[in-house]
Formats: structure tokens, sequence, C-alpha cells
């Protein structure tokens, strides 16, 4: 019995891989608007100083403008690329992973599944992101690369969450990517004092990716380890994730799936009963 449980969790598990490698488009995105996004910011901040709060110490930090607008440029980008991948995976997988069930296969591992492959691609999505960030690094190097890495990991998880629940939620593509950019520029723009008057507010504690960039200052910057920040980081991505999987098990359980499938097959015999109907007058 528990080789058959791996077994499937394992199917599912690369299955839910496999959606997020043919998305070619977020792949090239990856590859190629990463590095770019940081070397445009890194030309706009050159020889700049910018002051950013220490939420953890409540001290004023005065940093390289450059090094820190490469940290919110990550993270810009992989809550972009995070959040559109796992939007479009969901959006489109809906009605193959309703047949699944509908065939017997069992929801919990469909839903554990789709949250491992989500650990397994923001964790490589980050690290990718992370290294990209060393080479345009100016000045030394980070204090702390890893704990760089974590606080991206930490804004995609969060993001894939999101982008989990717009793809349950969401039944428009253009829709769906939308809310992505806009939630996502908004969100990660605050962050960044150099365009954002109020960077060192408290108002920024209210926004998801606040802990995760906290994280990246950190690393940057000081020798310090913000757990607070990490945890408030994971509640967001609970959260996303979560609603999004409770709403995915609803509209994938069999008798829902039965439902829907029941009214497609009522339409369409309503459908072919007028056209015939239809084709009868004009024979008479």
């Amino acid at each position: 019995m528990r080789g058959v449980f791996s077994q499937r969790l394992l199917t599912a598990t690369r299955y839910a891989l496999l959606e997020q490698a043919r998305n070619r488009l977020a792949l090239g995105l990856l590859l190629v608007f990463v590095p770019l996004w940081y070397y445009l910011f890194l030309l706009v901040t050159q020889g700049t100083t910018l002051v950013i709060k220490d939420w953890s110490t409540g001290q004023l930090l005065s940093v390289d403008g450059g090094n820190l607008t490469l940290l919110t440029a990550g993270l810009n980008a992989i809550t972009l690329i995070i959040g559109f991948m796992f939007f479009a995976s969901t959006e489109r997988g809906m009605p193959f992973d309703r047949r699944l069930v509908l065939s017997g296969y069992p929801q919990a591992l469909l839903v554990l599944g789709k949250l491992l492959a989500m650990l397994v691609v923001t964790a490589l999505v980050s690290l990718y992101a992370t290294l990209i960030l060393f080479a345009f690094w100016r000045n030394a190097h980070p204090t702390q690369l890893p704990l760089i890495w974590l606080g991206f990991w930490c804004a995609a998880l969060i993001y894939g969450g999101f982008g989990l629940l717009l793809g349950v939620l969401v039944t428009s593509e253009l829709a769906g990517f939308f809310l992505v950019i806009m939630v996502s520029l908004i969100d990660t723009s605050l962050q960044n004092p150099l365009g954002n008057p109020l960077g060192n507010q408290p108002l920024l504690r209210e926004f998801p990716s606040f802990g995760a960039m906290q994280l990246e200052v950190a690393g940057g910057f000081t020798r310090l380890f913000p757990g607070v920040d990490v945890g408030l980081s994971l509640g967001w991505f609970a959260g996303f994730a979560v609603l999004g999987l409770l709403i995915f098990w609803w509209r994938t359980r069999a008798r829902q799936v039965q439902v829907v499938q029941n009214h497609v097959k009522d339409e369409t015999a309503r459908t072919a009963a007028a056209e015939l109907s239809a084709g009868r007058l004009r024979h008479d």
C-alpha cells in the first residue's frame, strides 16, 4: 500500500513539474528577463547611496543603491515569473485534473503533488536568480548569500501560492495575467526606497513581499537572521496556497466534476437538438 501511495505521489508531482517545464514563455523570461532586469536597474542607480530601515533592529542602514536595487529587481522578476507560471499551469490543467479524479485518482495526491512541485520549482528559480545577482553585485560580495536565496524563495512561494489561487478562481487568462502583473508590481515596487518615498514606513508591513525584502536586506548588508520575517513570509504563502488548494479540491471532487460533465452533456444535447430542428425546418 505504501509503495502504491509513493508511486502515485511521484506521478502527480512529475506531472505538475512537467506542466511547468512546458511553459516555454516563462522559461524564456527566466533565462533572459532576470539578467536583463538586473542590468537595467543597475544602470540607473550607479553611484547612488540609499538609506533603508532594518526592521529587525529598528536602525537605518546606509547602503549602495545599486546593490539594494538589484535585490528589489530580483524580487520583482521572480514574483512576476512564478505568479505567471503557476496561474497558467493551474488554469489550463483544471480539465485534466477533473478527469483524473473522475477516473479514481486520489484528490489528496494531486494536491500534495502540486505543493511539492511548487517547492521544487520555486527553490530552483530562486537559486538561479541568486547566482545571477551575485554576478552583478558591486563592491565585494553580499554578506550572506544563502539568506538572499531564502528571501527570493519566500517571495517565490508567496506568488506561487497566489498564482495557484488565481488559477482556480479566474477563468480568463488575460484577467489572470493582469492581476499577477499588477499585484506583484505594486507590492515589490513599494519595497524599493529609490522609487518610493514611503519606503521606510510601517505601511509596508501589510504587503506580501515585506518579509522577503527584509531577508534580502539582511543577507546583503548585515549578519543578522530575521527569523520573524521568515515566519511572516511563510504565513502569506500558507494563506494563498491553502485557500487555492481548498478551492482546487472543491472544484475537482468527483461529485462536482460529474455535475460539470452532466451540464456539458445537457448543453451539447440541446445544441444538437436545436440544430437538427433547424435543419428539418430548412428541408421542409
